[in-house]
């Protein structure tokens, strides 16, 4: 697949199938054309985005306009995947939401020092929760302009440029 023909697409990295299920269906219900893609843990997320294992055959320059990560997780934790994101050259500008239900101080500062572009307290509050995944959604898919969306974005040079 060439660059051309690259879709706009996000990574939902939980640990939880009904997490991950509920974003998805929030993300439909809110009109995201693009595709999603799904990893169960930080191990499935690396290899996704590294084309490694079950994703060998992907394109590498095929990047997420976003990760939706979130932290607490088995085997490789939300925090460990955003440093492993940070220190790989080709994933680095990748935008990172981290999208969590931990509020804990700790969490919050170790995601940001290692450069997460965004952290979500998951609400618990259904009603909340899918007006805070829409905008969260709709702010980091439809509005922000990301390194990983080019040379394929068909957008216009800023008024006056």
């Amino acid at each position: 697949m060439n660059a051309a023909q690259h879709q706009d697409w996000i990574l939902l990295v939980d640990d939880s199938s009904e997490d991950r299920e509920l974003l998805q269906h929030t993300l439909r219900r809110n009109k995201f054309r693009g595709r999603v893609e799904e990893a169960r843990d930080g191990i499935e997320a690396i290899d996704r985005l590294c084309c490694r294992g079950t994703w060998a055959g992907e394109d590498p320059n095929d990047l997420p306009r976003a990760v939706f990560l979130d932290v607490k997780m088995p085997r490789l934790s939300g925090v460990e995947v955003l440093r492993e994101l940070r220190s790989t050259p080709h994933l680095a500008a990748v935008p990172v939401v981290m999208l969590t239900s931990s509020a804990e101080e700790r969490d919050i500062l170790a995601c940001y020092s290692l450069g997460a572009n965004s952290y979500v307290v998951k609400p618990v509050d259904m009603d909340e929760y899918f007006r805070s995944i829409a905008d969260v959604g709709r702010y980091w898919v439809a509005l922000n302009r990301t390194p990983t969306e080019y040379p394929r974005a068909n957008t216009t040079a800023p008024a006056g440029r």
